[in-house]
């Protein structure tokens, strides 16, 4: 959080003049894990059977194959191996693995809507809800991928996500999820400058410059300008506040509804920065939250997780790498290493 925190007061100080066309354009791939130039669905398929039946199961092929293979491919894996066992791939998986290294390996057969759909359901499954979940992937994926998880949700348990959602939360976080799995977010990287001025004044006649907050103007901007937009509204509101947006948020709000629009701001600025700070808080102090080391390295892996990796090591002197193997062990610190690869 103190990275977070001089780093979004220094780009809200900025001058407005600078990066006035947001974050740049990217087209390059920025994943770790690529597609296999050679797949044969087939082989693997029994390559895989003899890994799982092999007499204390061969977990080292099984990471070769899952881990060299792009998502569609697995895909692709996973009705060769049907096909010719009769069993799926899933089951199988389950019976000959466990404890986290099995949740990997399941993760990557999953698609990324399923995925998601998926960790949003645990989320609010059973006592208690993990705000800090649902925050995380409503508020840093684009509307495609979330539309993607609403369908994938309903397909799977015959649910509507808002719905599900509305029954868990409540408050300005209920209407502010809810706002976002609308799916309905600006994605122009076309920057009106003026409505950004605009904007930067009203959160600060919002929050800052009034007892009290009025949350629904908060919400209404944070969720529906494009992350280029709000990066630029960014360094408006670091010319009216002395202490930047970030930092004010924090003085006005708590608990998960400030959580959740801490996510939609430094996501704006930095996407890979924010993902970098969740994966050093979870293996912080006593204890490794695996459970968001294995959601962020396996729904990154195919999107961003160079650019993770870059920011890891610029923000914390290290490589995530590092940290994995200190916090991490066996089967389950070799499958999140060959994810992330060398570096």
């Amino acid at each position: 959080m103190a990275f977070f925190k001089k780093f979004l007061q220094k780009i809200s100080n900025d001058d407005s003049s600078k990066g006035s066309k947001g974050p740049p354009t990217e087209t390059a791939y920025f994943g770790t894990v690529k597609a296999d130039p050679n797949f044969n669905a087939q082989n693997d398929a029994a390559k895989l059977k003899k890994a799982i039946e092999t007499k204390g199961v061969d977990e080292a092929t099984i990471v070769e194959v899952l881990v060299k293979r792009s998502n569609a491919q697995r895909q692709q894996l996973k009705a060769a191996y049907q096909q010719s066992t009769g069993q799926p791939l899933v089951d199988a998986l389950k019976q000959a693995l466990k404890s986290d290294f099995e949740e990997v390996v399941l993760a990557l057969l999953m698609t990324p809507p399923e995925y998601d759909a998926f960790e949003m359901k645990r989320a609010m499954k059973g006592l208690g809800t993990n705000e800090a979940v649902l925050s995380e992937i409503l508020g840093t994926r684009s509307n495609k991928e979330i539309t993607a998880l609403k369908n994938s949700f309903k397909e799977v348990y015959g649910e509507m996500l808002e719905e599900d959602i509305a029954c868990e939360i409540k408050g300005h976080l209920e209407t502010t999820l809810v706002a976002l799995c609308k799916a309905t977010r600006t994605e122009d990287r076309n920057i009106d400058d003026g409505a950004a001025k605009s904007d930067a004044k009203a959160l600060f006649e919002a929050g800052e410059n009034r007892i009290g907050t009025v949350c629904s103007v908060l919400i209404d901007i944070l969720t529906n300008r494009s992350e280029a937009q709000l990066s630029k509204i960014l360094q408006y509101y670091g010319q009216l506040s002395k202490d930047g947006l970030a930092k004010d948020l924090e003085g006005e709000l708590h608990g998960s509804f400030e959580d959740c629009l801490m996510t939609l701001v430094k996501s704006a600025w930095n996407k890979p920065a924010y993902f970098a700070e969740k994966l050093q808080l979870a293996m912080k102090g006593m204890g490794t939250n695996t459970d968001t080391l294995t959601r962020i390295i396996v729904s990154r892996s195919e999107i961003d997780l160079l650019r993770i990796l870059q920011e890891y090591k610029r923000m914390y002197g290290k490589s995530l790498q590092e940290d994995v193997l200190k916090e991490t062990s066996g089967d389950y610190e070799k499958i999140l290493l060959a994810l992330c690869g060398t570096q």
